[in-house]
């Protein structure tokens, strides 16, 4: 049984580790500040969601599982709410989105 869990704490972790990865690359790579918010924004809330997953499995039904949970509701409610507000920030300084300082449509 400790084999399963360890199996299964180890996959949320890494996949955790490998989208906590992925954003930093796209923070550094995206073109602009609204596409680099959503980088950020995404990348955190599902890495550190999947790594405290992983710690959840692997410490069993103990108080630090519900501590992890605690985290988990503040990292919820958080992460998504500073992205909009560093985005209605950016707006309100008249920051544009890379498409409408080029003067570029979308083509449907």
């Amino acid at each position: 049984m400790t084999l399963v869990v360890d199996i299964v704490s180890w996959i949320l972790l890494a996949s955790g580790a490998a989208f906590l990865i992925i954003a930093g690359i796209g923070i550094l790579r995206l073109p602009d500040v609204f596409t680099r918010m959503h980088a950020a924004g995404i990348g955190d809330t599902l890495g550190a969601s999947l790594i405290a997953g992983g710690l959840m499995v692997q410490s069993g039904f103990t108080l630090v599982t519900v501590k992890l949970m605690f985290v988990l509701l503040f990292l919820f409610f958080t992460s998504p709410t500073a992205t909009h507000a560093l985005a209605k920030a950016a707006l309100s300084g008249r920051v544009k989105p890379l498409l409408a300082r080029e003067g570029k449509q979308s083509k449907s």
